[in-house]
């Protein structure tokens, strides 16, 4: 914790709960779905200021910096914030942070800090995360970021993913010294920040920026390289690497297996994202050129993907934009305020409904979905009740435009290709817990990749982890024959 003075330990927490509450301010959902430029209105100083003097500093542990998985120190920023000393709060959010600016945007805040916070239990909580995405950007626009670097150790690590895990492995490794070069797929950095998440949510000019800072600390990139496919792991370690950090995600979309899946018209949700909202320029040729997708538009799923596929097929024009969800809304793994601003610019929903096959009209494309009502039956392996056909209520729903957000899997490839590397549950890494290590001497891991589809937040601070964990390793060097996971399966 920052040092508070004392005298600023007597507040009246009682008048400070008494301090209004405002939302934060979105531009009107008629206006903001005319384009993919970001919904929210930013804070400015005096409103800051007066939202973080609503924190009434709960004693140690304060709830939000339990609920935090980065461990911000959310009590000293809103003191700092409150006094107008945004710089010194910006830079305690990057003590703990490695992507500070993303993270205040897309953290479901409601499920961690903001819904911890203990005004919850009589008025509204803090906003944490608009306060962290105003003060790194009152720093980047007054101040500048630079990520410091420290002297050269002589050592190479490899970075494989440049999305949250990658970027935050990255920043923490060329603070020690290290040479650092980030390989991806894709031909720019950012993986889901740039390539998921759509620009009214996370402006990309937020990501490149970050992505800058790296750049000017010494990050290389090479972009549109497929590692397990266009060169291995052993090949970096060839290539004179001394060890490789992978952090590639979970991004092959899940299947429905259902008949017609295959129909033109029916897309995967990462697909018709990328198509819809990347510029072109960054994207390979086979994904140039916006999704032709007619007035009636239907999502499949209820995370915070389908909601991303709900507000971008509006923007790209469509009519009549409805998501189906097999369960009932209580049981809908995304984030409420994305269902909130998607309802706003005129998604619908249907609930307790389960598409049986996609149906093909006299040109070949999609025209209509049979569907079958559900009723919730006893809860899943996960706690959820478990949804169960209703019989004989079968019925159609006319749709130009089907989008699949049904969540995502691992991909094996990396598995497959380098040997001694251990997975399971379809191509998951395993690894050391505390320290990301592989079953592979001098290969670690983390994100999504090892725990399958997460927040953000969780991805990069398993970078940060694991970049601690392969500097200790580096510094080492000593022959090892076995790593810490060798023995699990």
């Amino acid at each position: 914790m920052q040092s508070i003075p004392s005298e600023f330990l007597a507040i009246d927490r009682k008048a400070r709960a008494r301090l209004p509450y405002q939302e934060i301010d979105h531009r009107a959902p008629q206006v903001r779905i005319c384009d993919f430029d970001d919904v929210v209105i930013p804070l400015d100083e005096e409103r800051a200021m007066l939202e973080a003097s609503r924190c009434i500093h709960c004693p140690d542990p304060a709830p939000c910096v339990e609920a935090c998985p980065t461990h911000n120190d959310i009590p000293s920023a809103m003191w700092l914030i409150e006094q107008g000393k945004f710089l010194e709060a910006a830079q305690l959010y990057r003590q703990t942070s490695s992507l500070p600016e993303v993270c205040g945007r897309v953290c479901p805040h409601e499920q961690l800090c903001q819904g911890s916070c203990v005004r919850n239990h009589n008025h509204e909580p803090v906003l944490t995360g608009a306060l962290e995405a105003f003060v790194t950007d009152y720093e980047r626009k007054v101040h500048g970021v630079q990520v410091p670097v420290g002297e050269p150790s002589g050592y190479r690590v490899a970075i494989v993913g440049a999305g949250p895990a990658g970027l935050a492995c990255a920043e923490q490794l060329v603070q020690k010294g290290h040479q650092v070069t980030i390989y991806d797929a894709k031909p720019a950095p950012g993986g889901l920040l740039t390539y998921g998440i759509p620009n009214f949510k996370l402006p990309k000019n937020v990501v490149f920026a970050r992505w800058q800072d790296l750049q000017a600390a010494g990050v290389e990139f090479v972009g549109s390289t497929y590692v397990g496919k266009d060169i291995t792991i052993d090949e970096l370690f060839a290539n004179g690497f001394q060890a490789v950090f992978i952090g590639v995600g979970a991004g092959i979309d899940a299947p429905m297996e259902v008949p017609g899946e295959d129909l033109p018209g029916v897309y995967k949700a990462t697909e018709f994202l990328i198509r819809a909202n990347v510029n072109p320029e960054l994207l390979p040729e086979n994904l140039r050129g916006l999704p032709d997708i007619g007035c009636k538009v239907v999502v499949i799923g209820g995370g915070d993907t389908a909601s991303d596929c709900l507000r971008s097929a509006l923007r790209l024009g469509a009519k009549e934009v409805t998501c189906l969800y097999r369960r009932t809304e209580k049981e809908m793994p995304g984030g409420r305020k994305d269902r909130k601003l998607a309802r706003e610019e005129g998604a619908q929903y249907q609930f307790l409904t389960q598409p049986v096959q996609f149906i093909a009209g006299e040109n070949g494309r999609l025209a209509k979905i049979e569907c079958i009502r559900m009723e919730l039956g006893e809860p899943d392996a996960k706690g959820r009740r478990k949804p169960v056909p209703v019989e004989g209520s079968n019925f159609f729903v006319e749709a130009d435009t089907a989008i699949l957000a049904l969540g995502y899997w691992p991909d094996p490839v990396i598995g497959d290709t380098t040997p001694e590397l251990k997975t399971h549950k379809y191509g998951l890494i395993i690894t050391d817990k505390k320290s990301g290590a592989t079953s592979r001497l001098g290969v670690f891991a983390g994100g999504d990749a090892v725990t399958g589809p997460d927040l953000v937040v969780t991805a990069m601070v398993a970078g940060r982890q694991a970049a601690a964990s392969i500097h200790e390793y580096l510094q080492s060097l000593e022959p090892q024959t076995e790593s810490p996971v060798a023995a699990l399966a």
